[in-house]
């Protein structure tokens, strides 16, 4: 039976349930071994007057104390270099480390971090995306995309609506804080062993600090505690602190991030405002739309640019529209910088989108998905996105019209307005919400992947790519790849940890390219000795004089075999250590770069991705008017991956990014205070999804049928990032809830729809209902909340 297909479990399954999976602060210290913290600002924007360090240099227990002074180069970042390692004149968020402190245990360094003295002089400092725009204070310039004539469509529409909508941000929450341990090396060498997305950019990272060569550091992945794009490039922080010490010491050290430390000091995911104006026929058919967004960057720059790239090409979600201005703007903050997050920009765009659809709706006194099913993306071959990119292998419509039969919409619709009709106490909502969510990193450079390919002379197989697996299920994918090719058992197959030593200049593991880059260039390498291989075995499959060549042969069940007489066979192992005597080549490296992707970013047009991800989702929900407490009571989700190369990952990945959607739109609310300082720091202030927040009927189904050709690793879609846009369709349905409660008003509804929002938005229906003031813009509700956001 070949592995692919299979549900097998998780290659760290065991471990993980054992409690031995190995995570980087589960590794026994080295001797000599340091503990390494930093001091961070206690404001959020200010001049550093002066630094009182020598109680803590005279410590007990303490090594060394370092300030900006002390790095070779201090000027760090992912793209810009915008960034201190240690501030060296001026502090922009709280919590900004200033003072890197080590010594021989925990309790010696916390002891005597407070003993450091940090005078600042506090400057103003900006906080929230309206301000930032006031000031003109920008990262990067306004991107732009745009197609057909807005100007013009929006001025002959026969309906047209405009507004604010703001996005909240989310924090990342794996359950393994940012963690690093720097091993210093002869020569002026260092391996680091990061719990990081980005190998390579860590071993960048840390060899421009050091001002060492790229060849001087090896940084090695065995695996994360989740990840979440949260360790796409702020992984390089801790790992840069602890190398800096073993470079200056000469021995090893760990650094490793409490969590509400790592809570307060590292980036979320971009909270946005989003100006719309759109015109739209009286059947609901949209004519034109243009949308500007404003995120939060926070300080600098980090991935704030290609973020709001996503957007741009995510803005239009599953729907044609022929007359589009998109405009993006990233808002610099004295907040830390933010940074990747599952769908990359992506979730913010199809929320602005989905928004725009439900107050159409509720303008037209349409049900939503009449709205959405008559812009949705069809087959033509005009058809085409605001970039200019066609969609292929479209099953968007198939997909709704799947999803509406099998979730029972209609009757359900009925039933949620009788409810309404009938309770005084609580109210319910529908909503079924679509996603096309393009596959392929924006930036062309980071198409490509390389993996390495071992055949031991037991006939067992080692794979190393720079893939990481952060609980995604990567390696196993991996495995199953190549142990198909080989017509091997999964078990017969490892993936080695990650290494910038065997792979060089990879990809991080995002953009939910993961498996079809590292899978493309595991299966190129499998095939390469396979080839080989299968010329070595022919030799043995001589029938009555003739010859067998190569294509004769064939590899399963642990066995070589002649395609011509399948009892002719021998085992694989035997096979490879016959090969081994005739030295035949037994490993083999390949690259794989994606094919077809190009994207020109001055003007707004190309082919960006390679193919979609598509899904729909439909969700039910019921709150207390009088509390704003919150149930999902029904989720179906229905996605098109393709065909599944492990549908136990598959299905796990589809339901894990759907609820961390629902949190992201309905608990997961990011308060900072007046002065900056995050409050929800901690799982008691931040509300990720309960087990009791999980709807109680959940259904998944995979569309199956036709393999999209584009797909480039065994027809298997992406699917890291597409399913969390599907927790859309629970904020959708609180919307129309709330639209239940003031058909002839128009509901707003920001994002996430907390039991507080939920409540402010049923006030200032009733309010306008009755005539009376709006009382309730004086409650606090949200208002510092709203720091985070717009």
């Amino acid at each position: 039976m070949t592995a692919l297909g299979q549900p097998l479990a998780h290659e760290s399954a065991a471990e993980h349930v054992r409690g031995s999976a190995i995570y980087i602060d589960d590794t026994p210290p080295l001797r000599g071994e340091l503990i390494v913290d930093f001091v961070g600002s206690p404001v959020a924007h200010g001049t550093i007057r002066s630094l009182d360090l020598e109680r803590a240099r005279a410590a007990p227990g303490i090594a060394i104390v370092l300030t900006a002074v002390d790095v070779p180069e201090n000027a760090t970042g992912p793209s810009l270099h915008d960034e201190d390692v240690l501030a060296a004149a001026t502090v922009h968020f709280v919590g900004q480390p200033v003072v890197l402190i080590a010594g021989e245990s925990r309790a010696a360094v916390d002891a005597a971090k407070k003993l450091i003295r940090i005078e600042i002089e506090p400057l103003p400092a900006v906080l929230m995306i309206l301000d930032a725009i006031t000031a003109k204070q920008f990262i990067g310039t306004t991107r732009r995309v745009a197609c057909g004539n807005v100007v013009q469509a929006l001025a002959n529409a026969e309906h047209r609506l405009s507004g604010e909508f703001t996005i909240g941000g989310q924090e990342h929450f794996y359950l393994e804080s940012q963690a690093a341990i720097v091993i210093p090396g002869e020569g002026g060498t260092f391996t680091v062993h990061s719990s990081t997305q980005n190998p390579t950019e860590i071993q960048a990272l840390v060899a421009r600090a050091l001002n060492v060569s790229f060849s001087q550091v090896v940084c090695v992945c065995r695996r994360m505690g989740g990840g979440f794009g949260g360790k796409e490039t702020q992984a390089a922080g801790p790992a840069i602190l602890a190398a800096l010490v073993a470079a200056k010491t000469g021995r090893s050290a760990r650094c490793v991030l409490g969590h509400e430390q790592d809570f307060a000091t590292t980036g979320k995911r971009h909270p946005y405002l989003v100006r719309y104006d759109v015109g739209f026929t009286n059947s609901g058919t949209i004519t034109a739309l243009r949308s500007a967004w404003f995120s939060n960057g926070g300080f600098s720059a980090d991935l704030s640019l290609p973020v709001m790239e996503r957007t741009l090409l995510h803005g239009e979600n599953a729907y044609f529209l022929p007359n589009v201005e998109f405009t993006g703007t990233v808002c610099r903050t004295n907040l830390a910088s933010n940074t990747a997050f599952r769908g990359f920009g992506g979730p913010q765009g199809v929320a602005a989108m989905e928004n725009v659809i439900e107050e159409i709706a509720a303008l037209l006194g349409l049900d939503a998905l009449d709205v959405r099913r008559r812009n949705l993306y069809g087959t033509e071959s005009n058809h085409l996105t605001p970039y200019g990119q066609v969609v292929r292998f479209n099953r968007l419509p198939e997909i709704l019209e799947r999803l509406e039969a099998s979730s029972e919409y209609r009757q359900r619709r009925e039933a949620v307005n009788r409810f309404n009709s009938q309770s005084r106490t609580h109210l319910r909502g529908l909503a079924l919400t679509p996603v096309k969510f393009g596959i392929s990193f924006t930036r062309r450079a980071f198409n490509q992947a390389n993996a390495l390919v071992n055949i031991y002379l037991d006939g067992t197989v080692q794979v190393s790519t720079g893939g990481t697996e952060m609980g995604q299920g990567l390696y196993t994918k991996l495995r199953q790849l190549a142990a198909e090719r080989f017509g091997l058992p999964a078990g017969s197959v490892r993936v080695m940890a990650t290494s910038t030593e065997k792979n060089n200049n990879t990809s991080p593991t995002a953009a939910s390219a993961g498996t079809d880059l590292n899978g493309a260039a595991t299966v190129k390498a499998c095939n390469a000795i396979r080839a080989r291989l299968a010329e070595h075995a022919a030799r043995f499959f001589t029938i009555d004089g003739l010859e067998a060549s190569p294509d004769h042969v064939d590899f399963a069940d642990g066995f070589a075999f002649d395609l011509r007489n399948p009892i002719r066979r021998i085992e694989f192992a035997k096979l490879v250590r016959d090969a081994y005597e005739w030295r035949v080549d037994l490993g083999a490296r390949a690259f794989f770069a994606t094919p077809g992707v190009d994207f020109n970013r001055e003007t707004g047009r190309g082919t960006p991705f390679r193919y979609f991800t598509c899904g729909a989702a439909v969700a039910e929900v019921t709150f207390d008017r009088f509390t704003g407490e919150l149930v999902v009571n029904r989720a179906d989700l229905l996605m098109d991956l393709g065909r599944l190369i492990n549908p136990a990952i598959d299905h796990g990945q589809v339901v894990g990014g759907f609820i961390q959607g629902q949190g992201w739109v309905t608990t997961e609310a990011l308060i900072h205070g007046p002065d900056g300082r995050l409050w929800s720091d901690s799982a008691t202030t931040y509300k990720i999804p309960h087990v009791t927040d999980v709807p109680n009927d959940l259904r998944l189904e995979f569309l199956g049928g036709p393999i999209d050709p584009e797909v480039v690793c065994w027809g298997n879609k992406a699917v890291g990032e597409p399913p969390l846009l599907l927790g859309l369709a629970v904020w959708a349905a609180v919307k129309d809830a709330i639209r239940t409660a003031s058909p002839k008003a128009r509901p707003t509804l920001d994002l996430p729809a907390t039991g507080e929002e939920i409540l402010k938005r049923l006030h200032r229906v009733a309010t306008r209902i009755s005539g009376e003031a709006e009382w309730c813009n004086r409650l606090p509700l949200h208002a510092v909340g709203s720091l985070s956001g717009g």
